[in-house]
């Protein structure tokens, strides 16, 4: 991902206004919370196939294979295929889509705010939409 449809992508999200997302039951944020940790251990044992399994059927038929979303992921989203430190903060509606917070320190020590888009699929399991980075101002993370 190059660094202008980075920061383009990032001011398209904080461009949207985000409002809790009270509607959703524990279970849900649970739900969204397990897929978002097991995604991230996955990146952790580098197993393209596991990561690719939690990426919703959009994102899937734009990479096309598990390795492309790895290597994608590998070299444009360090703070989540590496992370230092993992904080989930509000799951938030922005027009129609759950955007659930996380916050992350990158293998670089620099706080980042992880938006993550999430989408229930027909069967009711939670896959990733999409995910933009966004420095944090919290320099504690």
């Amino acid at each position: 991902m190059t660094p202008m449809f980075r920061r383009l992508a990032a001011l398209l999200l904080l461009a949207l206004l985000a409002a809790p997302a009270s509607a959703q039951s524990p279970a849900d944020r649970a739900a969204i919370e397990r897929v978002i940790r097991d995604q991230m251990a996955a990146f952790l044992a580098d197993d393209a196939g596991a990561a690719f399994a939690f990426a919703a059927p959009s994102i899937q038929a734009m990479f096309g294979t598990p390795e492309n979303f790895l290597a994608m992921v590998r070299s444009g989203y360090a703070p989540v295929y590496r992370p230092r430190a993992v904080e989930f903060a509000e799951l938030g509606l922005s027009h129609g889509v759950l955007v659930q917070r996380v916050l992350v320190t990158g293998p670089d020590g620099m706080p980042e705010v992880a938006h993550y888009m999430m989408e229930r699929q027909p069967d009711g399991r939670w896959r990733i939409a999409g995910c933009v980075l966004t420095r944090s101002e919290d320099r504690t993370t």
